[in-house]
């Protein structure tokens, strides 16, 4: 099957707005954000002047043009600097080739996305305290044992009217005072309380009321987490490792070609059918164990002599091919070398997410 390359880059900038008929904490008022923004693009190789380097010269590019809000009152700059308004001039000046999406975070608990097929989505992010047990795994899974999190939740409206998350938030929040300080077992339909079932659990509490809704994303832990969009599940389980390389095409004078290293950033995106007695599709901890062997190919290795280059979009190449067999359900990898840069390999149609 094949695959699709995605760059990934991100920029933020810190600016005061005033929203008209805004009726959440702000109302009217002028206050102010630490945004941030980031694009996926399919960009030629070589885009920006060096193979293998295509992210970085992308994160110049929308760094140029989001500097046009740093410090400033947005409203000088747009008439109505909504979230959606905000995605929609960046997306329009960026002029890339191949720009796939683009996402808006306005502080931590709300924000914007331009999806792939250019359809606006606006989003919001909450979290809730919960115990739970996981009733049917084997005897000695730590999961078995009551045990809790601080679960994250995103909610995703496919629209860019405004009133529409509004309607959400409210839709919201009687959901979550059932989930928050609860045990989740003992709520009914989450006798398997798995991010999975969770995940469509809150979806079928919400869609009858916010038509719009397309996405409900719940985070376990920082590290791993189950997405539903009302017809397929994926979860996603992240890993970091450090490691040194350099990029043998890097010219004279390019500190690319100098040995280095990061810490990068991996994370391992995977869809199957719901287990309907576990209640997941593949365990958190089986993607970690059978991942294992080609993560330790990575960690605190140099990678440029592993594989013919050291660059981001050879290594996912090649963590796609080790993984293949071990993860079949596996459907996309993403993998950031800095916190502004990195790349996304994507096949069966789910890249744009």
């Amino acid at each position: 099957m094949s695959a699709r390359l995605t760059q990934w880059a991100a920029a933020g900038f810190e600016s005061a707005r005033r929203l008209s008929g805004n009726d959440g904490p702000a109302g009217g008022h002028l206050h102010g954000h630490s945004f941030r923004v980031e694009v996926r693009a399919g960009l030629p190789e070589g885009w920006g002047g060096l193979s293998g380097a295509e992210a970085h010269a992308l994160q110049q590019r929308l760094q140029q043009v989001v500097s046009a809000f740093d410090y400033r009152d947005l409203n000088t700059v747009l008439e109505e600097p909504s979230d959606g308004h905000l995605v929609r001039w960046i997306t329009d000046r960026l002029e890339l080739p191949g720009t796939l999406s683009v996402r808006l975070w306005a502080g931590p608990a709300q924000g914007a996305t331009r999806d792939v097929w250019g359809n606006a989505h606006l989003w919001m992010r909450d979290r809730f305290e919960s115990a739970h047990r996981l009733p049917h795994v084997p005897a000695g899974h730590k999961c078995g044992r009551m045990h809790g999190h601080g679960f994250e939740v995103v909610l995703r409206v496919q629209s860019a009217q405004e009133q529409n998350l509004s309607r959400l938030a409210g839709a919201w929040q009687p959901v979550r005072a059932q989930l928050h300080m609860a045990c989740l077992n003992d709520i009914g339909g989450l006798e398997i309380p798995t991010s999975e079932m969770l995940s469509s659990w809150i979806w079928g509490r919400l869609a009858g009321e916010v038509p719009e809704l397309s996405a409900v994303t719940v985070f376990e832990t920082a590290s791993c987490g189950a997405q539903y969009d009302g017809q397929r599940y994926r979860i996603w389980k992240d890993r970091s490792f450090d490691s040194a390389t350099r990029i043998p095409s890097a010219g004279l004078g390019d500190l690319r070609g100098r040995l280095h290293g990061h810490t990068y950033q991996l994370r391992l995106v995977l869809s199957a059918p719901l287990d309907p007695v576990m209640g997941w599709t593949v365990d958190f901890g089986d993607v970690k164990a059978l991942f294992a062997p080609v993560f330790q190919q990575l960690d605190h290795h140099p990678l440029h002599e592993a594989l013919p280059a050291g660059d981001v979009p050879s290594v996912l190449n090649w963590i796609r091919l080790q993984s293949s067999s071990s993860l079949p359900d596996l459907q996309r990898i993403e993998l950031r070398d800095t916190p502004a840069t990195g790349a996304i390999l994507s096949w069966d149609g789910i890249g744009g997410k």
